[in-house]
């Protein structure tokens, strides 16, 4: 079950969510046919418990909202783009450990 600290985004609450927000945002861009973005799955959801207070992870299904993935180049999913205040400033590739998504959500917070 998905943790209830993880937004689902769209095209309408996009926007407003990545610069509205006073800590950084973690994006997952996924879709529900994907073998990595459900492993993946888990992991986003301990560290939205883990590191709630430092970072906002949402996540943006592709096949329902193309339009935001072709807006910021999404060629390969899941993709994770780490957005602070209102600008990207960091992506990464792939299903990856959670060690390894920590850390990448801390060299920028």
């Amino acid at each position: 079950m998905a943790s209830e600290l993880i937004s689902n985004l769209d095209s309408t609450t996009f926007d407003s969510t990545i610069k509205e927000s006073a800590v950084p945002v973690l994006v997952d861009f996924w879709a529900t046919w994907c073998g990595p973005c459900k492993q993946l799955g888990p992991v986003l959801d301990q560290l939205a418990t883990e590191m709630s207070s430092s970072v906002k992870i949402c996540k943006v299904d592709v096949d329902t909202n193309r339009n935001l993935a072709m807006q910021l180049g999404v060629t390969s999913i899941p993709a994770l783009f780490l957005f602070k205040n209102g600008q990207v400033v960091d992506k990464m590739v792939g299903a990856r450990p959670k060690g390894d998504i920590a850390a990448f959500i801390k060299k920028h917070s």
